[in-house]
């Protein structure tokens, strides 16, 4: 089995931490996002990933290649079109007889994947949200999907693909994505999957769902957080610093580039970062990054980066409020 992995999004709420790195190699909980997505499919022992590139692809290329012994090829989309578009340049590269597996690598999910690859039916992976405007929304009828819509004004449920597809007969995804793209039906100037997945239900495909309990938005430094503090829950990584203090959970990569600070929780410091004399609370520190004389707390710090800062010395009275912001 083939797996399609588009990674060529931009990632523009992220800025200015994409201007230099592809959002899919920012760090969460230890590893980057795409990691955590690619470490699920390499358990799959899947034939080929295929990865859709774009901004800075050739980083995402050594990562991979340094990283994973699985067969990577890597498919370049020149102009941002939307992910459609995306997916429809795997097409050489997959048997359209054959089913394949189309997961997003922006988007970090614990899925289960011996139930899904073992389907005779198309599958896709939904949670009910909130807020589905921001989604493809799903309706149901009979068990089966009956109707998606991208990104709805007035959603019809709270039920969204999460960005997992397996799809049985790939050869009818690609002539629905070329028939969208012929016809320039677009969401917000995009050509979207979920309009050729919407397509292949007309044309009389069945597609059951599966649930996602697990599943964690990247999308803005927010969000990146939030997934940073869920993941490191789950870790159970203990850590004895020398002239530092740990509060567990964190993950640290280089423990001996910690000097006299105070981490955690929920501080994630990836390889060859160094933090001293510092004080950190829900905070990212991203490869090789400097931070030290400073106290953080709900912060990204960039590969690469450098922050320092000061500490004060205050003579405060009785009865007085001081606010440093």
């Amino acid at each position: 089995m083939k797996v399609v992995v588009p990674v060529a999004g931009e990632g523009t709420r992220l800025r200015p931490h994409t201007h230099t790195a592809p959002k899919v190699l920012l760090h969460v909980a230890g590893k980057p996002i795409l990691g955590h997505i690619l470490d699920e499919i390499a358990g799959l022992k899947p034939e080929e990933v295929i990865l859709i590139v774009g901004h800075l692809g050739e980083k995402i290329q050594e990562y991979v290649s340094k990283h994973y012994s699985f067969k990577a090829r890597y498919v370049q989309q020149h102009e941002r079109k939307g992910l459609g578009h995306a997916v429809s340049l795997a097409r050489p590269h997959v048997d359209p007889k054959e089913p394949v597996l189309i997961i997003l690598g922006d988007t970090i999910f614990r899925a289960p994947f011996k139930d899904i690859l073992s389907a005779k039916e198309s599958l896709l992976g939904v949670k009910e949200v909130d807020d589905p405007r921001r989604f493809g929304v799903v309706e149901v009828k009979n068990g089966y999907v009956s109707r998606l819509e991208e990104k709805p004004a007035w959603p019809a449920s709270n039920l969204v693909i999460v960005g997992i597809y397996y799809l049985t007969r790939p050869g009818l995804l690609f002539e629905c994505l070329d028939e969208i793209m012929e016809k320039g039906v677009k969401v917000k100037g995009e050509f979207q999957l979920t309009d050729a997945l919407e397509c292949m239900i007309q044309r009389g495909e069945k597609m059951r769902l599966f649930p996602i309990d697990d599943w964690f938005d990247c999308g803005k430094v927010e969000t990146l957080l939030h997934t940073n503090r869920e993941l490191l829950k789950r870790k159970a990584s203990t850590y004895l610093l020398k002239n530092s203090i740990v509060i567990p959970p964190v993950f640290i990569a280089d423990p001996e580039r910690v000097e006299h600070s105070v981490i955690g929780p929920y501080v994630s410091i990836a390889e060859g970062a160094t933090v001293k004399r510092a004080i950190l609370r829900d905070v990212i520190v991203s490869e090789n990054a400097q931070v030290e004389d400073i106290a953080l707390h709900n912060s990204l710090i960039g590969e690469n980066a450098v922050v320092k800062g000061s500490f004060r010395t205050l003579n405060v009275g009785d009865s007085s409020e001081v606010d440093l912001g």
